[in-house]
């Protein structure tokens, strides 16, 4: 399984040259297929739908298809599986963490996804990084009271009745995506600490400028910026230069 989980995409060169080594040839030799859900729960989420389109078709791949996974519940699964089963590159896109989750699990695309990754590189950006962990943060005591899904780390309620806390587990560690990011209310080192003392097991704060890529769950941190790791016997601080695994 070969995985890209980035803060805000290709942001740098080291990161675009992440990606070219885990497909294994140039991105215009490459298909993707690139999933917005995400995006559609925030403000002005059509206009970074079509953002986003514009950003992944950029990079030049060979082929580039969309799938939306509110629609799957109501289409037969041979009008999209085949197209995905032959992608070299899944795409998630950013936005809303908790809606994205809920259309995993409502779609069961998140049942599907394992198998997709025995060939094809997944690439995440922030909630399509995130989604990845075997949890998600959210307020507690808001769900009971009001039933919705709010995390207050990133101050992000998911969509009445269309949000889920759960993600898919297919890493072992915890990840915070935009370290030090001025478009939040409060992502410094002191709070991605307390953010780490609500988990168990190591928690990855990463800056825009910086990737992990995880190849059958090694951890190789991709950076021209600053990360954390938390939790770790080797827990430590990287500013502006890629790193080996860690």
């Amino acid at each position: 399984m070969k995985l890209l989980l980035t803060s805000i995409g290709l942001s740098n060169d080291s990161i675009r040259g992440a990606l070219v080594r885990l497909l294994g040839r140039p991105i215009a030799e490459c298909s993707a297929v690139q999933i917005p859900t995400a995006v559609l729960a925030m403000p002005g989420g059509l206009g970074y739908a079509t953002d986003m389109v514009r950003y992944w078709d950029a990079l030049g791949w060979r082929e580039l298809a969309t799938l939306e996974l509110s629609c799957l519940p109501s289409l037969p699964e041979d009008l999209w599986r085949p197209q995905l089963e032959g992608a070299d590159a899944v795409l998630v896109a950013g936005g809303n963490t908790g809606y994205l989750s809920y259309w995993f699990h409502q779609s069961r695309f998140a049942d599907v996804l394992p198998d997709l990754l025995r060939r094809a590189v997944y690439v995440g950006v922030s909630a399509g990084s995130y989604v990845l962990t075997p949890a998600l943060n959210y307020d507690r005591q808001r769900l009971a009271e009001t039933g919705i899904y709010y995390d207050d780390e990133y101050d992000e309620a998911a969509p009445p009745g269309a949000g889920d806390a759960r993600g898919l587990g297919l890493v072992e560690f915890a990840l915070r995506p935009h370290l030090h990011s001025t478009d939040f209310a409060d992502l410094s080192d002191e709070a991605m600490q307390r953010a780490a003392a609500k988990v168990d097991g190591p928690l990855y704060a990463i800056d825009d400028q910086t990737a992990l890529a995880v190849v059958d769950g090694q951890v190789e941190v991709i950076s021209e910026g600053d990360w954390t790791l938390f939790n770790s016997p080797t827990a430590h601080q990287s500013t502006q230069h890629p790193t080996g695994p860690r």
